[in-house]
C-alpha cells in the first residue's frame, strides 16, 4: 500500500500538497508539500494533478468483457461496410459469427436486411447485436439456430434480444472471469475505481465468486433484476450492504427496464416517431409502483431504465407514488416540466453522455423538434438534479473521460456542439463521474487518480484523451504508468 503521495495539486490549483494514507486505506491528512514525514511506501507526484477516482455508473461488465472476442462494427458507417467486414471475418472459418455495436438506427434509416446477410454468410449463423443492446439482426441460419422463425428482416428486439444475448454470453466461469479481469485492468488504467454492474444475471453471485478468488481491481455495486428480487430479499441483501471480506463488493440497486431504445424505436414517447409509433411501455404503472414499494420496504433502491419522455414521466410518477427516491437510467428525452422533479423526488439522473454523440443524427431524424430536450444535462444540473455518468458499456467504451468530454463539448472533434446550451462546465462533468467529489476529504477512501494534465485546463478532445499516470484503490496501486516513482 502507498502511504504517502508527495507534491500533488488539486484541479484548478497551483498549491502543492502531500497526501498521507492511513493503514485502513483512507486519506489521513493533506499537508503542505514537503511537510509530511519521509516514507518508503510513497509516490512522487512531481507537481501533477490528483483527483477522486472515477466511477462508471452503468456497465454490463460481462458483455463488455466479451466484446474483445467479437467483431466490433461500431466504426462502420454503412450497411455495405458492415457486410464487407462480416464476409471477411467469415473467411476465418468460424462456426458462428457475433458482431457488436452495429448502429441501432440503421444506415440512412435502412436496417441491414436478413437477405443481405444471407448472401454473404450462407449457412454460417451470423448475429449482429445493435449498439444499444435492445436489438439484433440475424441471418436465416442464426434464426434457425436460436429458435426464431425464419421470416421478415431477421430483426429481434427487447426481451427476445436480451434472451439471445444471454444465450450468446454463456461461457464457462473461468473464461468469463479472466475476460472481466482484463476489462477491469483496462478500466483502472483510465482512472476507474468503481462500477455499477447491470449485467442481466445473478450478478451478486458472480462477484462473490470473483472477489473470493482475489479480484481486487475495482469497487463493484452489483445490481439485481426483478426476477432475482425475491432471492436477494431472502438473502437479506440491502442496497449499499458490503458483501464478503474484500471491502470492494456491495449490493447495488434493483434494475427495472420500463421502455426500449431510440435505435429500435421502442423508447416510449409522448409524441410519435417520424416514421410512426410511440415506442412501447414494458412495465405497467401499477406493476412499477408495486416493484418500487416492495424493494424499498426491504431496503433495496431502484434504478429505472427510461429513455423516452413518456417513460421518464411514468418513472418519476412511480417514484412519487411509492414515496422513495432512486435513479433513472438514461433520462435521454425529458419533458421540460419533469426536469425539476428529479431533485424534488430525490431521483438521480444516471446519464451516458457519449450516447449523445452516437444518437445525434437519429434524434434529429426520428424525434423532430425534440432535440432541445434530448440529454438536457445542463438544465438538470441547473435545477439541482444529481447527475451520475456512465457508459452503458458495451454500448460505449468503459472510459469515463469520454463521457466527461461528451458532456462538456457535445460534439466529436471537428463538429459543432449539438444544442450548445446544454454543454456542462468541466467541474460539473467531472463531479458526475466522481460521485460528486472532485476533491476527496480526510477520512475518505484513498481512491485517487494522478493525472499529467489539469482536467479543468484542457479544451476540445483533451478530456477524452486524458493521460492517467496512476490509479489508487484504498491506497493500493491498480495502475501505474512506466516511470512513476
Amino acid at each position: 500500500m502507498i502511504r504517502l503521495i508527495r507534491s500533488v495539486r488539486w484541479p484548478g490549483s497551483i498549491e502543492l500538497l502531500d497526501l498521507t494514507i492511513a493503514s485502513d486505506g483512507t486519506i489521513a491528512e493533506m499537508l503542505p508539500a514537503g511537510s509530511a514525514p519521509p516514507c518508503e511506501a510513497s509516490i512522487d507526484g512531481a507537481g501533477r494533478v490528483i483527483t477522486s477516482g472515477l466511477w462508471d455508473e452503468h456497465v454490463h461488465v460481462g458483455q463488455w468483457a466479451q466484446h474483445s472476442t467479437r467483431l466490433d462494427l461500431g466504426a462502420e458507417t454503412s450497411a455495405d461496410f458492415v457486410l464487407e467486414r462480416v464476409a471477411q471475418a467469415l473467411k476465418d472459418g468460424v462456426s458462428e459469427l457475433v458482431g457488436v455495436r452495429v448502429r441501432g438506427g440503421g444506415f440512412g434509416g435502412r436496417p441491414i436486411a436478413r437477405e443481405q446477410l444471407d448472401r454473404v454468410s450462407g449457412d454460417i449463423p451470423v448475429v449482429l447485436i445493435g449498439a444499444d443492446l435492445h436489438g439484433a439482426w440475424l441471418n436465416s441460419a442464426a434464426l434457425r439456430a436460436h429458435g426464431f422463425a425464419v421470416s421478415g428482416e431477421g430483426h429481434v428486439v427487447e426481451e427476445d434480444c436480451f434472451a439471445l444475448v444471454r444465450e450468446l454470453d454463456r461461457i464457462d466461469e473461468q473464461s468469463l472471469d479472466a475476460l472481466v479481469a482484463g476489462a477491469a485492468r483496462a478500466a483502472a488504467a483510465r482512472g476507474v475505481v468503481g462500477i455499477v454492474d447491470f449485467e442481466m444475471r445473478w450478478n451478486i453471485g458472480d462477484w462473490q465468486r470473483r472477489t473470493a478468488a482475489g479480484f481486487n481491481l475495482l469497487r463493484v455495486e452489483a445490481a439485481i433484476y426483478p426476477h432475482h428480487l425475491d432471492r436477494a430479499i431472502a438473502a437479506g441483501f440491502r442496497t449499499g450492504d458490503e458483501i464478503g471480506e474484500s471491502g470492494l463488493l456491495r449490493v447495488g440497486p434493483l434494475k427495472v427496464v420500463t421502455d426500449g431504445s431510440l435505435g429500435t424505436r421502442t423508447a416510449w414517447c409522448c409524441e410519435p416517431y417520424s416514421d410512426g409509433g410511440h415506442g412501447r411501455s414494458l412495465v405497467s404503472a401499477t406493476e412499477l409502483e408495486a416493484l418500487l414499494r416492495h424493494a424499498h420496504y426491504y431496503g433495496i433502491s431502484a434504478a429505472v431504465h427510461a429513455i423516452g419522455d413518456r417513460a421518464n414521466t411514468a418513472a418519476l410518477d412511480a417514484f412519487e407514488r411509492a414515496g422513495c427516491g432512486g435513479r433513472i437510467e438514461h433520462a435521454q428525452l425529458l419533458r421540460v416540466e419533469d426536469m425539476a422533479r428529479f431533485a424534488r423526488l430525490n431521483v438521480a439522473a444516471s446519464v451516458q453522455p457519449e450516447h449523445l454523440l452516437d444518437d445525434r443524427e437519429t434524434v434529429e431524424t426520428v424525434w423532430p423538434g425534440r432535440a432541445e430536450r434530448a440529454f438536457p444535462m445542463a438544465r438538470l444540473h441547473a435545477v439541482a438534479a444529481r447527475l451520475l455518468f456512465g457508459s452503458d458499456a458495451p454500448v460505449a467504451p468503459l472510459d469515463p473521460w469520454r463521457a466527461i468530454s461528451a458532456a462538456v463539448t457535445r460534439c466529436r472533434p471537428g463538429d459543432t456542439p449539438w444544442t450548445p446550451s446544454e454543454c456542462l462546465p468541466p467541474e460539473v462533468a467531472l463531479a458526475a463521474s466522481m460521485r460528486g467529489r472532485i476533491r476527496p476529504a480526510a477520512g475518505d477512501p484513498a481512491d485517487l487518480v494522478l493525472l499529467d494534465v489539469d482536467p479543468l485546463a484542457v479544451t476540445g478532445s483533451g478530456l477524452a484523451d486524458m493521460p492517467v499516470v496512476a490509479t489508487l484503490l484504498a491506497g493500493r496501486l491498480t495502475h501505474a504508468a512506466n516511470g512513476l516513482r
